[in-house]
């Protein structure tokens, strides 16, 4: 795989972007990926990066503040949504070419609070949390699988997560165990003000956007963000919606990670990127 540099961008805060060089010559609209909750850059620079710039992408992915090795770990809790759109944003400037957006369950959302105040040649929004909001997911989660909604919580005040919770919220396919270990060592704790944020504070508003032609991926097998609530907000973006056979919520970090990536590969080259 093609190698993975890091840059530091200045800025409010100063942010970690991970960047991949193109393979070839030929200018292909570059690519910026926008992380979930949880962790940060480095869960596209697992497969993602090297994959998509050895097929002609400049690929680059951003840790938004107080995520991976970006600034603002100890102050975490005052960032909100607005705040990560504002990290995409410079991300975003320090590039030579306008990158199609591509955005990963909470990072799905803030793609969305990018286009209320930018442009972007297309968006890709996998595992989206639900253009609703959180609730309704939280509300499913009580109800089938309450262990898992609690060890989530737990996570969510800063502890630790078994390997099997991690197992189950994340991923379909087996996983090594220490593969596993090593994600769960790399996760971290997410804003408060975020998550209030995704339960319905500051929720994008589809009428601000300036939404280019955008796919909505649903994964089979998440059990976080269920593919009819994917679904459901492909709808109410007037977005393309497709369904990832065999996927759990982790798209990226899937022992059959391929399935996701080759779903973007071809949706990007169906619209000329």
């Amino acid at each position: 795989m093609a190698e993975v540099a890091r840059r530091t961008l200045a800025g409010e805060e100063p942010l970690e972007l991970l960047c991949c060089a193109q393979a070839g010559s030929a200018p292909r609209t570059p690519l910026l990926f926008v992380h979930g909750g949880h962790v940060g850059a480095w869960c596209w620079a697992e497969h993602f990066l090297g994959w998509f710039a050895e097929r002609g992408f400049a690929s680059y992915a951003v840790s938004l503040r107080g995520h991976g090795a970006s600034a603002g770990r100890e102050r975490l809790n005052l960032f909100g949504l607005a705040d990560y759109a504002k990290d995409v944003a410079a991300a975003i400037a320090a590039l030579e070419r306008p990158p199609a957006l591509i955005g990963h369950s909470m990072g799905a959302m803030v793609v969305q609070k990018v286009l209320e105040q930018a442009s972007a040649p297309a968006a890709v929004l996998a595992c989206p949390v639900p253009s609703y909001g959180l609730l309704p997911a939280t509300f499913s989660l009580a109800l089938t699988r309450p262990g898992l909604l609690a060890d989530i919580q737990a996570v969510h005040a800063g502890g630790d997560a078994s390997l099997e919770t991690l197992a189950e919220a994340l991923f379909a396919a087996p996983m090594d165990v220490a593969r596993l270990a090593e994600y769960r060592a790399r996760m971290q704790r997410e804003s408060r003000r975020a998550i209030l944020d995704m339960a319905g504070l500051g929720l994008p508003q589809r009428w601000r956007m300036n939404l280019p032609a955008t796919l909505v991926l649903g994964a089979e097998k998440d059990a976080l963000i269920a593919p009819s609530a994917a679904e459901a907000s492909a709808r109410l973006l007037g977005a393309e919606f497709r369904l990832l056979p065999g996927l759990g919520h982790a798209v990226m970090l899937e022992s059959n990670w391929q399935v996701a990536a080759q779903a973007i590969l071809g949706w990007l080259e169906e619209q000329g990127l």
